[in-house]
Formats: C-alpha cells, structure tokens, sequence
C-alpha cells in the first residue's frame, strides 16, 4: 500500500509536468510568427544598396550646383564668368566693326541706304533705320539659342548676344537720342564724355575734314585727335554744351 501511494504520488508530478510541457507547444505559430518579425525589422535597418541609391539620385537633380555633362564636371560659376567676359568682349567690338561698317561699307557700297542719314530727315524713320534691324538679328539669334541650351557654347553665345544688344541700346541712346535729337535722353545729356562723343560724331555730319572722320562712335573724340581736330573737337562741344543750357532753361 505504502509503495502503490508512493507510486502515485510520483506518477501524479510526472504527468503535471508533462502535461505543462505541452501547453506552450501548443501554440508554435505565436511563437513562430513573433520570432520572424524581429529578424525582419532588423533586416530593413541595413541595406547595402540604400547609400548607392541616394548618390545616384542627386547627381541626376537638375537643381543641384555642379552638374556633370559628357564626364566633366563643369561649375555654374564658371559659366557665369564666361558670360560676362563675352558681354565685355563684344561691347568693345561691336565699337570696332560699326567703325570699320560705317567706313567700308555705309560709305562705299551701301552709301545708297546711309545717304538719308545725312540728308533731312522727313518723318520718324529713315532708310538707314535698316541696318539698325540688320545688327539685331544676330544679337536675337544668339541670345535664342544660348537660353534654350546648355552647355558651355550656348553660353557664350547668349553673353555675345548680350553684348550686342547692350551695345545696340547705348549707340540708340547716344546716337539716336543725345546727338541727332530723335527723343528725349534725360540725364545722359549731362555726361561729359557723352557731350564729347556728340560732339565729334556732329563734326562727322558737318565735313570738317575730308575723310569725314570719325566714322566710329565712342571713341570718335580720339579719331578727331588722331587727325588733329582736337581745337574744333573743343569749339563743337562749347556750342553743343550752351545750347543744352538753354534748352533747358
């Protein structure tokens, strides 16, 4: 008796812990499923490819400052200057080739079209208006093609076509406005170097010299000088200077 009791008392603890065993057995798909959810979390914070990718992204990005174009890599900074050297470049020459223009070609073979330049003028036009439309074709074409493209040639040539058109627009002002009187120039007339530029361009309207110099604008008063017409360079801008005082008085 005393061992049958012994024996189910130890049978009994057998069987609870047996039975105890099996019950979280019993549910291996919680488990199972809570297990794999941090292996993936942990999975997702390294990815390799992650830092490739973002490089990729921000060198394509119109909007970021260097760009790289056929393999170079070319500073919009860079360009900005080229521009501007451009500008300058063909501010001064435009000078030189509406000198060279006005001597070789308005004066020799398109004489025809520029004589109505020195004759009265009848009207707000003039025949020679047209070299004026002539001088803006290019300046627009440049100006077109270097604002639609990139690149370092579309570059320079929308600084080229910028220079042109600031030159266009000061002869405007100067030749047209302060010296032939066409429309009012403001206070551009109060310039002393303007007064002299007038002031040699009239000595070209009014034969002074036989080679009717000076055939270029802005640097007409060293043209004068160069012929010696320094003494009638002083007298023209004595007149032009009084007469501007009592206009506007």
């Amino acid at each position: 008796m005393a061992a049958g009791l012994s024996t189910a008392m130890t049978l009994k603890p057998i069987r609870f812990f047996h039975t105890s065993d099996r019950l979280p057995k019993a549910a291996p798909p919680l488990l199972f499923t809570s297990l794999r959810c941090f292996p993936r979390r942990a999975a997702t914070r390294r990815s390799p490819r992650l830092p490739s990718f973002t490089v990729c992204v921000l060198m394509e990005d119109p909007k970021q400052s260097i760009q790289i174009e056929a393999g170079e890599e070319k500073d919009p900074n860079n360009r900005v200057c080229e521009s501007q050297l451009c500008i300058s470049d063909f501010q001064v020459g435009m000078e030189f080739w509406a000198r060279w223009a006005h001597r070789s070609l308005w004066h020799a073979s398109l004489w025809h079209m520029h004589e109505s330049h020195h004759r009265a003028r009848e009207g707000p036009f003039e025949l020679n208006d047209v070299f004026a439309i002539i001088n803006a074709v290019p300046a627009i074409g440049l100006l077109s093609y270097g604002f639609f493209h990139k690149g370092l040639v579309p570059g320079l040539c929308f600084g080229a076509g910028l220079g042109i058109t600031v030159f266009g627009m000061a002869y405007m002002f100067v030749h047209d406005g302060l010296v032939h009187r066409r429309f009012p120039v403001g206070p551009i007339a109060n310039v002393p170097y303007f007064r002299r530029v007038a002031a040699a361009h009239h000595l070209h309207h009014t034969d002074k010299f036989n080679s009717m110099v000076p055939y270029g604008l802005f640097l007409g008063p060293r043209e004068v000088k160069e012929v010696g017409g320094a003494e009638e360079l002083e007298k023209e801008i004595t007149r032009r200077t009084k007469s501007y005082k009592k206009g506007s008085s």
